[in-house]
């Protein structure tokens, strides 16, 4: 068996790979290395594990350099999963190893290893803070789905669109709307916001397999927006955004609604919502949309012992918060880029 990095030449043989691994997620595919690359200018560090000439085994990894802190590979930044796609437990072993010697080599300070695969039950989960991927079985159509839900969503759907509120889906040509209510949100959640250029980057890579999702007022004014990425059977959300003056008007509803009854007359399977805290309001908002919790095994590979990556706030944190949220839109979709590239969550 050989292990090596991937080079740009790789590209259709690593999808080829990814899209046929059962495991596997958007995430996976090169379109996110690229897009890191192109608006963050960060190199990747992707291990390609072969034998007899075939993949039997990926491990991606964007070296993440930060100012004064040094440098990590992350498996995989800006994302909830990463992490290895092998042929088998053994070959994971290796890739991992492997990391961990390049690592070394290269002065890297830790591996921030990101997977879902190695839990799939939450019955030990009692700690509050324990981050989860909500993820929901689709049914074969939109009709049956929205016949599956309790009443009180039945009528949260029906509301904004009898209220006059509309939804699309496209592609390029909605970003800067899509950014326009994300930029805002993440100032109102105290949260410094990608740049426009990520976004761009994501949709123009994923190509045909990114959608963006907007929703209107009856005024015509922007009042939710997100983006979904379509792989094999799984449609994922990474960012999914609503504009708090319009929550009375359900349109953060009526956009979910739109991704997932396009995920399931499409053949979908599988909708990601992504990740959430047990308990919380974002938890609760997926569950009832019949969504159920998958733990998160995020790990540090280069400790002396593997120990899950603890996600309980700073009181530093908490305080930016505070002072983010208070700060002009226009000083944080400024500020807000430069730093956040460097926030691997």
């Amino acid at each position: 068996m050989q292990i090596r990095k991937a080079t740009d030449q790789d590209e259709e043989e690593w999808n080829r790979y990814v899209l046929d691994h059962p495991d596997s997620l958007a995430y996976h595919q090169f379109a996110w290395k690229k897009a890191v690359t192109e608006a963050y200018r960060f190199k990747s560090c992707y291990l390609i594990a072969e034998e007899d000439e075939q993949i039997c085994g990926v491990l991606p990894m964007i070296i993440l350099k930060c100012p004064f802190c040094g440098c990590n590979y992350v498996s995989l930044p800006y994302c909830d999963v990463g992490g290895c796609l092998v042929d088998s437990a053994e070959i994971e072993t290796l890739l991992i190893h492997k990391a961990k010697e390049l690592g070394i080599e290269d002065g890297i300070s830790g591996i921030e290893y990101r997977t879902g695969q190695h839990r799939t039950s939450v019955e030990d989960v009692t700690d509050g803070d324990q981050k989860v991927r909500m993820v929901l079985e689709l049914p074969t159509s939109s009709e049956i789905y929205l016949s599956s839900l309790k009443s009180k969503l039945r009528s949260q759907i029906k509301k904004p669109l009898k209220d006059g509120l509309t939804a699309k889906l496209g592609g390029l040509e909605l970003v800067s709307d899509f950014y326009q209510i994300f930029s805002e949100n993440m100032r109102d959640l105290g949260s410094p916001v990608h740049s426009l250029k990520w976004i761009k980057a994501i949709v123009r890579n994923y190509a045909n397999s990114a959608q963006i999702g907007l929703v209107f007022t009856p005024d015509g004014e922007l009042a939710a927006g997100g983006i979904i990425l379509m792989h094999r059977e799984t449609v994922s959300i990474p960012w999914a955004s609503s504009l708090r003056r319009y929550n009375s008007q359900n349109a953060n509803v009526l956009l979910y609604w739109n991704f997932l009854s396009f995920a399931a007359d499409h053949g979908y399977k599988i909708f990601d919502f992504g990740r959430s805290t047990i308990g919380e309001g974002t938890y609760r908002f997926k569950k009832q949309w019949g969504a159920t919790p998958r733990p998160l095994l995020w790990s540090d590979l280069l400790a002396d012992k593997e120990e899950l990556i603890p996600f309980k706030p700073s009181k530093l944190r908490m305080i930016s918060e505070r002072i983010w949220m208070k700060m002009p839109l226009f000083w944080c979709n400024s500020l807000g880029p430069l730093i956040r590239r460097y926030i691997s969550l």
